[in-house]
């Protein structure tokens, strides 16, 4: 089956075969990938989502991987970066760009 019609993608997803940096919202469900950075974002309050990120261990060339989303598209999403699982906001995981595990 291929990741464009997995019910966990509701047809968005990206092909994790793509080097392309996608956002982690979008990625495949238990697909890792390498965090590539983050989104330019002008407004301080997101910044400040960003820092708190960064200190919590979402930083490049991390691997994350998606482990479960809640609620359909927009929901929360648990990803595993390093031997941890955070609960993210959609939009919090919108702002992290990823790219598949070379």
């Amino acid at each position: 089956m291929s990741t464009a019609s997995s019910p966990t993608c509701a047809g968005a997803c990206p092909d994790a075969r793509d080097t392309e940096p996608h956002t982690l919202d979008a990625w495949p469900l238990r697909t890792s990938a390498v965090l590539q950075g983050f989104a330019p974002v002008p407004d301080p309050d997101i910044r400040r989502t960003l820092h708190r990120l960064a200190e919590i261990g979402f930083l490049p060339g991390e691997t994350v991987e998606i482990v479960a989303r809640a609620g359909g598209r927009g929901g929360p999403i648990a990803v595993r970066v390093g031997g941890s699982t955070f609960a993210l906001r959609a939009h919090e995981a919108a702002l992290l760009r990823v790219r598949e595990v070379a």
